[in-house]
C-alpha cells in the first residue's frame, strides 16, 4: 500500500507543477511578446531494492514555444514588432544583456528608451538615451530618427539604433523575469537581417483553447491520482479490519 500511495502522491505533485506552468501561460495571455512555456510528462522507473515495477510520472519543462504571436496595429510610433525571428536587446536587471519580443516602448523622464516592463533598450553603445523631440520615427532596421524641439522637419537626425539580435534558439533560456538569456552571460551580436515594423505590437503566442483544454485534462488527472490514494487508504483499513477479526 505504501508503494501505491507513494506513486500516486508523486504523480499528483508533478501534475500540480504542470498545472502551474499551464496557468502561468494563461495568466500571460495579454502580455506583449510573451512566449509560452512547454512541458511534458515522462516515465521514470524507481530504483532501489525490490521488484522494478514502480514508475513515477515526472513533468519536464522542455523549453519555450517560439512561434510567432498575432500582431495588433496600434499606430503608435513607439510600438514595434519583430518581423519573423529575432529579439530586441535590453539591459538585464542585474546588468549585462537580455532579450525580449516585447515592443511596447516608452521614453522615461530621463530620456531613456525602455520596454513596458521597464527594461532599458540597448543601442549601438548601451542603453538608448534620446533628446527631447517633437517627432520620432523608428525604421525597419531599428534606426531611431528624431526631430529636436524647436527645429523644423528638415533637421531630423539619427539618434541611435535599437540592437536587434537573432541568437540560436537552442541556446537561449527564459529567466524568471520573462527575459531570454544566453548561457554564461554571453552577448549576442547585432544582426542586420532582423527587421521590425513600427506601429504594431506582437501579442502573446499562447493558444487559449489548447491551454484551457490542457487545464481541464490536468485537473482530471490530479483527481484520478487523489482517488488512487483514497482507494489505497480504504484497502489498508479493510486489511487491518480483517486482521483484527482473525
Amino acid at each position: 500500500m505504501d508503494e501505491m500511495i507513494f506513486v500516486a502522491m508523486t504523480g499528483a505533485r508533478q501534475t500540480e507543477y504542470a498545472q502551474a506552468i499551464n496557468t502561468n501561460n494563461l495568466a500571460n495571455l495579454s502580455t506583449v511578446g510573451f512566449r509560452a512555456d512547454l512541458h511534458s510528462f515522462s516515465s521514470t522507473p524507481i530504483e532501489g531494492p525490490g521488484v522494478d515495477s514502480r514508475v513515477n510520472a515526472v513533468v519536464e519543462s522542455y523549453g519555450t514555444d517560439f512561434s510567432q504571436g498575432p500582431t495588433l496595429n496600434t499606430g503608435k510610433n513607439l510600438d514595434i514588432a519583430i518581423v519573423g525571428d529575432g529579439f530586441i536587446a535590453v539591459q538585464a536587471p542585474g546588468g549585462g544583456e537580455a532579450y525580449t519580443r516585447a515592443g511596447d516602448l516608452s521614453i522615461d523622464p530621463a530620456g531613456l528608451l525602455s520596454t513596458g516592463a521597464g527594461h532599458l533598450v540597448m543601442g549601438d553603445g548601451g542603453p538608448i538615451a534620446l533628446p527631447p523631440s517633437v517627432n520620432l520615427l523608428i525604421g525597419n532596421d531599428g534606426t531611431i530618427s528624431v526631430q529636436a524641439l524647436g527645429q523644423g522637419p528638415e533637421t531630423i537626425t539619427i539618434a541611435d539604433r535599437i540592437k536587434l539580435v537573432n541568437p540560436d534558439y537552442s541556446l537561449i533560456r527564459k529567466g524568471i523575469d520573462g527575459l531570454f538569456y544566453l548561457p554564461d552571460g554571453e552577448i549576442a551580436d547585432a544582426d542586420a537581417s532582423v527587421k521590425i515594423q513600427a506601429g504594431v505590437l506582437e501579442q502573446s503566442n499562447v493558444n487559449v483553447a489548447k491551454t484551457l483544454v490542457n487545464m481541464i485534462e490536468l485537473q482530471r488527472q490530479y483527481e484520478m491520482q487523489i482517488n488512487v490514494i483514497k482507494a489505497a487508504e480504504e484497502n489498508a483499513d479493510s486489511a487491518a479490519q480483517m486482521l483484527r477479526l482473525g
